[in-house]
């Protein structure tokens, strides 16, 4: 693929760095009603490099393409373009708000240094287009950049609440873990260069691919591998490094850390995944060594029951939402252990279900106040159905959804997971998952409960709406999606096993779509026929 080729799947990517510059100079501005508009400015740039994927990433302009996964990069922009927006919806308000506060009542003269607005939104922006890179990733210094690009202004953004203590420790502690697990990850990939003596993964996977056939894989490359995956298993918060998660998600403010449920977790899964395609063609799990089978089998079960416990203890919403996450992870590593095709697919389709109901949850904290200050105990959601109805049903639905209450669409995609884990032999992961699921059931309808059937207190009766209604619309809007959503599962069902689709896989389709004159579109929907089968041969047991 020449470089012209390669820019042009760049052009996403592109649209939110040009967004990153205008949002940032529309935050400076003196006037307040211009920087009111800053939320705005980002979320027109956010749509515009949702659109911009789904026209690049297109089946034509696919066959031009050197990606391990060629499609990836359309499901996950306009994915990422759609739960952006709602991000940032659920931001406003949040940022600045004493401070323009205080201009308004005359208090003090608004100065540049001390306004935070502009760069919140582009920190935001450019962790939106580091998720973005990920699925264009072709060699491992561009994953390694687009990793850094992710998680890098997500430290600042926590720490950007400079009157909040709490912030400023959680800022510290993310930033060090981070560093720490960029430098395992950076060590495997050393490894894996000196193991292949090259840093392309189409050449890798070919390197790989013979040591394999011949005696196996070197030492360097399996220690690589499982350096790789573990420093990129902080991304998840996946155990071991899930410890940090409690602390940061408390410490941040709600929109912040409605941001860190959703895109640092996408990329390392999406991370994950190209890095183990590099190693095999579509069967992933009949190809890697045992080692690393072991070694994600091990951290799925570990991070999904240790989230699971944590949260039962917690008596922090917010706390109990960031072990939520972490167990959610784990159920994650299910579809990718199951490798190409349906536990691909599975992991794509449980990233956007996952996305939609924690941000949802995480509305609910941000568009609502207790005197001027964020909730922090069940305390405050006791009674929220008899002041505040509608955010009362966006929290049920919401603990539904990541519970994977049928119909709703988390229901969905966790069974997905399970689906996909049992047809690739791993029955006793999924039970366990399946036990971990129930487990969690105890923690989310506690969380449905105490706002819809618990008595108000006095803590509950001061709990007011925030300054900006846009983190409730937000809220209701996700919590419509994960209704409605369901009823588009078979169009969905396409798109994410089209885009879930290796470049060995995806090259057969176009060839057999070009043998039988079948056009792009009619490709899209084919691929839906494999997974149904599946689906329905599952049923039938």
């Amino acid at each position: 693929m020449t470089m012209s080729n390669h820019l042009w799947f760049l052009i996403p990517e592109a649209i939110l760095l040009v967004g990153v510059v205008f949002t940032a100079i529309t935050g400076l501005m003196r006037s307040s009603s211009i920087r009111r508009m800053t939320p705005a400015v980002a979320g027109v740039f956010v749509v515009g490099s949702g659109v911009a994927s789904a026209y690049v990433f297109n089946p034509d302009c696919l066959e031009t393409a050197a990606f391990l996964m060629p499609g990836l990069g359309r499901w996950v922009g306009v994915v990422t373009a759609c739960i952006g927006l709602l991000l940032i919806m659920v931001s406003v308000g949040s940022v600045d708000r004493k401070l323009e506060k205080s201009i308004a009542e005359g208090k003090i003269r608004f100065d540049p240094l001390r306004s935070g607005r502009g760069e919140y939104y582009a920190f935001m922006l450019l962790s939106l287009a580091g998720l973005m890179l990920v699925c264009t990733a072709n060699d491992l210094i561009w994953l390694f950049l687009a990793l850094e690009l992710t998680s890098l202004p997500t430290y600042i953004m926590v720490a950007m609440s400079r009157n909040n203590r709490m912030a400023q420790e959680a800022a510290m502690k993310y930033f060090f873990l981070g560093a720490m697990s960029a430098a395992f990850f950076l060590y495997g990939f050393a490894l894996l260069y000196a193991a292949t003596g090259t840093i392309e993964f189409e050449s890798m996977r070919v390197v790989l691919q013979s040591q394999m056939q011949e005696e196996g894989l070197s030492g360097l490359a399996i220690g690589g591998l499982l350096l790789s995956l573990f420093g990129i298993g902080y991304k998840l918060a996946a155990a071991p490094l899930h410890l940090y998660a409690a602390d940061v998600y408390e410490g941040a403010a709600s929109p912040v850390t409605a941001f860190l449920g959703f895109v640092p977790k996408a990329a390392g899964a999406l991370a994950i995944m190209v890095m183990l395609v590099a190693t095999g063609v579509d069967e992933v799990v009949t190809s890697l060594p045992s080692p690393v089978l072991m070694m994600l089998w091990v951290v799925s079960v570990l991070t999904m029951t240790l989230g699971n416990i944590g949260a039962l203890l917690q008596k922090s919403p917010k706390r109990m939402l960031a072990y939520s996450s972490i167990a959610h992870s784990g159920y994650i590593l299910i579809g990718i252990i199951a490798g190409p095709g349906l536990g691909y697919t599975a992991v794509l389709l449980y990233l956007m279900t996952y996305g939609i109901g924690n941000t949802a949850a995480f509305s609910v904290l941000a568009g609502l106040q207790r005197r001027g200050e964020e909730l922090t105990s069940f305390d405050d959601l006791s009674g929220l159905r008899q002041r505040h109805p509608a955010m009362a049903a966006v929290l049920g639905l919401s603990s539904g959804s990541l519970l994977g209450f049928p119909p709703l669409l988390g229901f969905w995609g966790k069974l997905l997971l399970f689906i996909a884990g049992i047809q690739t032999g791993h029955l006793v992961l999924v039970v366990i998952a399946a036990v971990n699921s129930a487990i969690s059931g105890w923690y989310y309808l506690k969380l449905v409960a105490v706002p819809i059937m618990a008595s108000p207190t006095a803590r509950s009766e001061t709990v007011e709406s925030g300054p900006s209604r846009f983190p409730r619309i937000a809220g209701v809007v996700m919590s419509a999606a994960v209704i409605i959503m369901p009823v588009f599962l078979t169009w969905l069902l396409a798109q994410s096993q089209y885009s879930a689709q290796t470049t060995v896989q995806f090259k057969s389709e176009a060839e057999e779509a070009a043998a039988g004159d079948t056009s792009a579109s009619s490709l899209v929907v084919s691929t839906l026929s494999p997974a149904e089968d599946r689906l329905d041969g599952d049923t039938g047991r």
